[in-house]
């Protein structure tokens, strides 16, 4: 299979894949594919609709009429700025079983192949890797401690003024963890030929820096 031009960059909740693959692309010049995304706006419509998950048939009346678009790190559903939107509470618990079904899988990972097959992006997620990208020519799973990834989200959270406990923060991403790893359609795992990087220690920057110099060093050539 040919090397893709594109970075793959896998971790758990919680990690900052997201922060960290835009700030990674936009050191190499390249493009943004924000799969995460993709996955909580079916949530949020999932929730608007007030879908029943034990209803057979309502995945597949939800999915066709889904549009989703993202530019200048926004995220539009059927037209609507909900970049906000879908990182309440509510959307995120609802992700994992979502994104657990085949239909849904199906639906996003065909629009991801569809955008990043001109190469030149970097895309953060929990299978890119080992499902939507195997052939791109560098692929990263970034992880970092339950207790480090729960400060972190402790402090965003105080940051932006919401009530948060830091051992309850911990405790829901070890179950996100366990649900990730362990679903049975595109579990959460390391890549093969992944490069793990370790980031309890670092902060973004360093995150960064480390992440496009293995890049420039290992599947540069392809830059």
């Amino acid at each position: 299979m040919a090397s893709l031009p594109l970075i793959a960059l896998d971790g758990p909740s919680g990690v900052g894949k997201s922060t960290t693959a835009k700030r990674v692309a936009a050191e190499l010049g390249w493009d943004y594919l924000d799969t995460g995304a993709m996955y909580r706006s079916v949530a949020l419509a999932a929730l608007r609709a007030k879908l029943t998950l034990a209803d057979p048939d309502a995945l597949e009346r939800l999915l066709p009429g889904l549009e989703l678009s993202q530019g200048g790190g926004r995220f539009e559903l059927n037209g609507e700025d909900v970049s906000e939107a879908i990182r309440a509470p509510e959307v995120t618990a609802l992700v994992s079983p979502l994104s657990a079904d085949p239909r849904v899988r199906d639906t996003l990972v065909a629009q991801q192949r569809r955008i990043g097959g001109r190469g030149r992006f970097v895309v953060d997620g929990r299978d890119i890797g080992t499902v939507v990208f195997p052939e791109a020519c560098c692929k990263v799973f970034l992880t970092a401690s339950v207790q480090a990834r729960a400060h972190r989200r402790f402090l965003e959270l105080q940051a932006k003024g919401l009530p948060s406990d830091e051992s309850e923060v911990a405790r829901d991403l070890a179950a996100r963890d366990l649900t990730d790893s362990t679903r049975a359609v595109a579990p959460l795992r390391k890549a093969e030929g992944a490069w793990e990087l370790d980031s309890s220690a670092l902060n973004l920057d360093e995150v960064v820096k480390t992440i496009v110099a293995h890049h420039l060093a290992h599947g540069g050539a392809q830059a």
